[in-house]
């Protein structure tokens, strides 16, 4: 018959061996879904910002063939490539006013 106290390290020391083993393999198995996970974000991160992307390219091909065609005297186009937002304003202020006078002279003559 063995002693019991070896009989106890050996089991100890089985025991330790195998809550080891399994503590590798629930970490390896956790880093790969983490590694697995963070593949997927950043290829849906991808996805959305080619979708995002694709869409800014739609909306602004759209909105130049909406527009109508540029003329030496309309300062308020010649402005949209400044991206000036205050300065756009101004020029539609200053187009309303200024089509709201003619607009009055022409209610005189008439």
């Amino acid at each position: 018959m063995s002693n019991p106290l070896v009989h106890a390290f050996f089991i100890g020391r089985a025991v330790a061996e195998a809550v080891g083993e399994q503590v590798e393999q629930i970490v390896t198995g956790t880093l790969g879904e983490l590694g697995r996970f963070d593949a997927e974000q950043r290829e849906r991160l991808r996805q959305f910002t080619e979708e995002v992307r694709v869409r800014a390219q739609q909306a602004e091909a759209a909105s130049m063939q909406a527009r109508p065609s540029q003329t030496s005297s309309s300062s308020t186009a010649s402005n949209f490539g400044t991206g000036d937002l205050q300065a756009i304003i101004d020029d539609l202020r200053a187009e309303t006013a200024q089509l709201r006078a003619e607009l009055q002279r022409y209610r005189n003559r008439v």
